[in-house]
Order: structure tokens, then sequence, then C-alpha cells
């Protein structure tokens, strides 16, 4: 399977013709639609969902298939399948586990929406949050930056979930200071074999 980062927290899983993109938000490269069969979306934010985005590739594809959460699903419309935590799903014929349910805390118990992570076939997705699921993860996509994160949250996520590798997604806020030490400290504590790759890259799993 060939995943690509694209900006922020999407990436795209392709296997012969088979491709799906997750979380393809406002900071993500258009291209990361292009063609695709099938979108996951973890929750409601716009770093993680351009609704005009995600439409527009429709309206020229209308054959894409979306999974989001339920909340997101009744603002996009019906052409959206709402999915929730515990639900097994095929999408652009990949095998997706749902799991987590809510995004992780800033302060007060905000912002309080749902999140879902995705499992797809060992790839591990949270969305926002450092839900631990329960089935061994062959590559996690750990979030490195945000309002909701800290770094040793997220080193502390990779070592407990044990994965065969991580690649760094969640970084759109960073500048090259901030990539340099949070690099340093999941490849040198993280417990697992460590990636950050440049939007547009790819990586063979």
């Amino acid at each position: 399977m060939r995943l690509t980062k694209y900006g922020h927290a999407c990436v795209r899983l392709e296997t012969g013709d088979r491709s799906l993109v997750i979380d393809p938000g406002i900071y993500s490269e258009p291209e990361s639609l292009y063609g695709v069969a099938a979108v996951l979306v973890t929750h409601e934010h716009d770093d993680h969902l351009d609704a005009g985005k995600l439409a527009a590739a429709r309206a020229a594809n209308p054959d894409i298939t979306v999974h989001a959460p339920a909340d997101v699903a009744s603002e996009l419309g019906d052409w959206v399948t709402p999915v929730e935590a515990g639900d097994t799903v095929s999408a652009a014929g990949f095998t997706v586990r749902v799991v987590g349910g809510r995004h992780a805390d800033i302060v007060d118990g905000l912002p309080g929406c749902p999140n879902v992570g995705f499992v797809v076939e060992g790839i591990y997705h949270p969305g926002d949050s450092l839900f631990l699921p329960d089935e061994s993860i062959e590559t996690l996509l750990v979030p490195v930056a945000g309002p909701w994160l800290h770094l040793g949250r997220a080193v502390e996520f990779t070592r407990t979930v044990k994965p065969g590798r991580a690649i760094a997604i969640h970084d759109a806020t960073m500048n090259d200071r901030g990539f340099e030490n949070v690099d340093w400290w999941l490849e040198n504590h993280g417990g697992a074999p460590y990636t950050r790759l440049a939007p547009g890259a790819s990586v063979d799993l």
C-alpha cells in the first residue's frame, strides 16, 4: 500500500486502483482528492474537513463515497454516510474500523465535539484524539502539534500504541525548529521507527 502525506492531517492511501483520503482539510492540497474513490472524515473542524473542496470533488465525481460522524453527515447532506465508534465499513474496497468517539479536550471540556478514528487495514488515523485502539497497529499516524496536544503526550501515545512505524501528521502549525524538536523526541523516545513526510511525499507500507 502507498501512503501519501498531504498538508496537515490529510493522507491518501492507494493499492492498485483503490484509493481513499482521510481528513482533506483547508491546509491540504486539492490534488489529494483527484481521482479518489472514498473519503473518511474524523470530525467537523476545518483543518480536517474543507467542505467546499470536498463538495467540488464529489460534483466532479458523484461516485465518491464519504464516511463521517453523524454531525458532519447532517451538515454536508445525504450523500455522506454517518459512522460511529464500533462500526466496520468498506471504503474503496478497504476494510475500515471506526474507533474513538470524542475530540481531545483543550480546556474546560472544550471543544466537546464528536471525533472518530479510522483503522484502515492496520493504519490508524486518530483525528484530534489520542484514543487507544484495541488491536495491533502497523502504522500509526501520530498527531504532533495542536492546542489539545503537547509533545510528551505524542511520545507517550506512540509508546503505548506500539506500532510497527509512526508517521507524523497534524503539523501545519509548526516551523522548522519545531519539526527538529518533534522529530528528535519521536525518533529517540517514541519506541517505534518514525518518519515525517513533506506534503506530497509518499512511502510504500
